[in-house]
């Protein structure tokens, strides 16, 4: 018996509920039973799932000093300039048909969260 996981591509957009354009398994997402038209939501042909792969930093041993040494700054990771291209045009044809759909919006924003007596199987949203 083989248990095949696909992973789904989820986008916010960025601008309603800060979700960026990323790569996600299937067993982390809840469906619904509300309906968007995505038919003319266009996904750039990049965006697949070697557009998602990390690039792999070289290991290098650390001397003892590097090893001990005090950062005192943090680095932060920059967003190669395609997936930042990629987000842009994802999220300006959502946010079309989102405006295009009353109510959609609202309910994008909004926080979602489990308690533990709720089941979400049970739910109707």
């Amino acid at each position: 018996m083989f248990l095949v996981l696909t992973s789904l591509r989820v986008a916010g957009p960025y601008k309603v509920n800060g979700v960026p354009l990323r790569r996600i398994n299937q067993a982390y997402v809840i469906s619904t039973s509300t309906k968007i038209d995505l038919s003319k939501v266009t996904v750039p042909e990049n965006v697949n799932d070697a557009f998602f792969k990390r690039a792999e930093a070289p290991k290098k041993k650390k001397t003892e000093e590097e090893f001990f040494a005090q950062k005192d700054e943090k680095k932060g990771t920059l967003l190669p300039h395609e997936r930042i291209l990629a987000q842009r045009a994802v999220d300006k044809a959502l946010l079309a048909t989102i405006k295009a759909t009353p109510g959609v919006r609202s309910y994008l924003a909004r926080l979602f969260t489990l308690s533990s007596g709720d089941f979400p199987h049970r739910m109707r949203f």
